[in-house]
């Protein structure tokens, strides 16, 4: 726990370090209802998807990020529902959070859509500030524990999907609310724009390039370039830059027209990837289809 204290403290001022930030994904193409409800049942079926993430893998008290989405459209099929479950962890902070999202959509001739949506729900939050040596007395920002506060918060979205392309722009949680007391330590607010495309090149071969930015107060913007290559409807081979923060790979495999697996790993392109052994992701998605459409394997977004 010291030594991610330190490092942290080298790199952000100490209201930053808890200052609750918006997790990283290699494989954020593939959790799109994490950071925008307008996606809940878009692919016109059921889907489940689980993914795992533990980053900087050796480093005490390393950031753990565990989702869980689950959405579908309704028998009117204007609207989708989705659940996102999300538990994340990093040194003495820990979140559970549970969403509801709720989405509206636009159909038009082309087969394309432009859909709205709303996320309501909770975030849990505790502090064990007991936990950690710091060089400076009594500092007001790490004075107090916190257990078990409750957040309640607000997010929008939209979003527009055409059969070989889509552009999003969100902002899962509204309220930059603070979790002890301080008036400090807050839940960011933060702004989500991706976009991406799926191009034939042979009957065999796709391309997939996917971008994300990622905008909130007080941090440079981040952004995440993802490229795929699609082998025979069958096999994704990625690679994941992060604008001057990180680099990574990753391969899925669709294992049936209904189910997908995948892993990940990315190297840190900082100072703090020599105190580390890298960071690695898992993903299981699974889709039920809807009687009267069947399934559409793969799904590209």
């Amino acid at each position: 726990m010291k030594a991610l204290l330190s490092i942290c403290l080298m790199m952000l001022p100490i209201g930053a370090v808890f200052a609750q930030q918006e997790a990283h994904f290699t494989q954020f193409t593939d959790n799109q209802l994490f950071v925008n409800p307008a996606y809940a049942g878009s692919n016109g079926m059921l889907n489940a998807t689980a993914l795992h993430r533990q980053q900087w893998v050796g480093f005490t008290g390393s950031p753990t990020t565990s989702t869980f989405s689950f959405h579908s459209p309704m028998s009117y099929e204007s609207v989708g529902l989705g659940l996102t479950l999300v538990s994340d962890q990093i040194g003495p902070l820990n979140q559970n959070m549970i969403y509801g999202d709720f989405s509206y959509s636009l159909k038009f001739n082309n087969q394309s859509r432009l859909s709205f949506g709303l996320k309501a729900g909770l975030n849990v939050i505790s502090l064990n500030t007991s936990t950690l040596n710091t060089t400076e007395q009594n500092d007001p920002n790490l004075i107090k524990d916190v257990r078990n506060q409750v957040n309640p918060n607000l997010g929008f979205g939209m979003y527009y999907r055409s059969k070989s392309w889509f552009i999003g722009a969100s902002s899962p949680k509204l309220f930059e609310q603070s979790y002890d007391g301080t008036g400090v330590n807050l839940e960011k607010r933060h702004f989500f724009i991706n976009t991406g495309a799926v191009f034939a090149l042979s009957p065999s071969f796709k391309l997939r390039p996917v971008v994300q930015a990622k905008m909130t107060s007080g941090a440079p913007l981040s952004l995440d370039l993802s490229i795929a290559g699609i082998i025979q409807e069958r096999f994704f081979i990625g690679a994941m830059y992060r604008l001057s923060a990180a680099t990574g790979l990753y391969f899925q495999y669709q294992v049936a027209p209904t189910l997908r697996v995948g892993v990940a790993t990315e190297l840190g392109l900082t100072a703090i990837r020599k105190y580390n052994d890298g960071t690695y992701e898992v993903m299981l998605s699974y889709d039920i289809a809807r009687k009267q459409s069947g399934i559409k394997s793969p799904r590209y977004f």
